[in-house]
């Protein structure tokens, strides 16, 4: 494992948001869990590339790889959309011509890319609907306190990422 970037490198290398919601006043909460480390915040339309509508899921998979670089557990930079469409074309889950493609992914493939790509293991908790997302407070507390990494979520073509939570075991 290599040294973890320093912020002032990441921010200098990059150009671009770094562990955003540090920048945010903190509420003095101690129900408040977070990423733990750095992580660049990937979205649409960013490298000057179109992705606006299909690759919020791309953009998930980008800031959870770059929580892996910044924080020292790989020296691979995120990959961009057209590799991690490869990846998937290599691991089989995509025809060929899925490269190059508009096409969006789910959280299967980006367990895939994130398996293969950072050679990790990824976990997907299954729930049923939105509103059953308050029923996962406590998991996610405890991911954020012992695992740290974002957390990507996605249901029907939506993707977004999760970099804390504010959880009471009581309420």
């Amino acid at each position: 494992m290599r040294t973890p970037l320093t912020r002032a490198e990441a921010e200098d290398k990059e150009g671009r948001l770094i562990t955003p919601h540090r920048k945010v006043p903190r509420v003095s909460d101690p129900d408040v869990y977070t990423v733990i480390g750095d992580y660049v915040y990937h979205h649409y339309m960013q490298d000057k590339f179109n992705d606006n509508g299909w690759g919020c899921a791309y953009r998930s998979l980008q800031t959870l790889c770059s929580w892996y670089l910044y924080n020292g557990y790989t020296t691979k930079s995120p990959p961009s959309i057209q590799e991690i469409q490869k990846t998937l074309v290599r691991l089989g889950d995509k025809p060929e011509k899925f490269v190059g493609s508009r096409q969006w992914i789910g959280s299967v493939e980006v367990g895939y890319v994130l398996d293969s790509y950072l050679d990790t293991t990824h976990r997907i908790q299954f729930v049923a609907s939105g509103e059953d997302m308050n029923m996962q407070g406590g998991m996610l507390s405890h991911h954020f306190k012992t695992q740290g990494t974002p957390v990507m979520i996605g249901g029907g073509v939506k993707a977004h990422t999760i970099i804390g939570v504010r959880y009471d075991d009581v309420t």
